[in-house]
């Protein structure tokens, strides 16, 4: 009985937190973000996964389908899956405007909706890192790809930009549900080595940087965050009602976005974010 009561209280917990994921990348304007500070990194995914027409490509946390997208429209038969409603209805709009076929389906990175071994190609750009349990993304990812299929990602690093982004607000954040691990872990090798194991072959990563020079100065940069990312709008949130905190939070943001700022002088931003690109081979099980 205590055991049906353990999980009964561990399923309302994880619904409970879902919901919580849900409305944090509700909030804001994630697919602005994605198309103005990250364009390229959804077709550089897609090609690095080596999509090819009539392949049958899973885009999971797929947001706005800056990934999806591009498979897509590389002729690839597209779905493309994401926990937050609003998004897909981003990309639906999106991907009419490119005229390309997605079918996009609200599915939990952490317990997907599609059969063993349905996909060619299974990839992610900067989503499934957000997932709070990395095993249980980690082996979504695996269980849907079919044997001798890719699976690649983008992640952020937890020593580039956005890492330290979190660290920055981490001192003002939420404190993190039980068990969660901290997104920017997968950007690092050793993790995504231990999260895929054996059950992968060929496994590829490199470093690379996408680099952000959309607003005029540190200051817009900073109130650009706070306008449009979930999560910034969420450690704001959390502190309201604070006004101390929230100037401090204020001034800690600011000081990080000057220090990161490559551009010399009073204006001109650019940033560096660095990034892990990731691609691996489902292994063939022995006969």
């Amino acid at each position: 009985m205590n055991n049906i009561l353990e999980n009964a209280t561990e399923h309302d917990a994880d619904r409970q937190l879902k919901v919580k994921h849900r409305a944090l990348w509700a909030s804001g304007d994630y697919p602005a973000v994605a198309a103005e500070l990250i364009p390229t990194l959804g077709p550089e995914l897609a090609d690095a996964c080596g999509v090819r027409s009539g392949d049958h490509v899973l885009d999971v946390a797929a947001g706005s389908g800056n990934a999806a997208i591009p498979a897509a429209a590389a002729g690839a038969i597209v779905t493309a899956s994401d926990l937050t409603p609003e998004l897909l209805t981003a990309g639906r709009a999106i991907a009419d405007r490119h005229g390309v076929q997605i079918e996009w389906v609200e599915a939990d990175a952490e317990a997907m909706p599609f059969a063993d071994n349905s996909f060619d190609v299974v990839m992610s750009c900067v989503g499934v890192m957000f997932a709070p349990h990395h095993q249980a993304a980690a082996d979504e990812l695996v269980r849907v790809c079919r044997p001798g299929g890719t699976i690649g990602m983008i992640n952020w690093t937890p020593e580039g930009f956005i890492g330290n982004l979190f660290k920055t607000m981490k001192p003002y954040a939420p404190p993190p549900p039980p068990g969660a691990s901290p997104a920017p872990l997968w950007g690092d090798e050793t993790h995504v080595r231990s999260l895929f194991g054996r059950r992968v072959t060929d496994l590829r990563m490199q470093r690379r940087t996408a680099r952000m020079d959309h607003c005029p100065s540190p200051l817009d940069f900073r109130e650009y965050w706070k306008r449009n990312y979930g999560p910034t709008i969420a450690t704001y949130a959390f502190n309201a009602g604070q006004p101390a905190r929230i100037a401090d939070l204020d001034r800690d943001f600011l000081q990080f976005l000057d220090d990161w700022n490559t551009v010399p002088g009073p204006t001109g931003t650019s940033y560096d974010a660095e990034y892990l690109l990731v691609t691996a081979t489902k292994a063939t099980p022995a006969r």
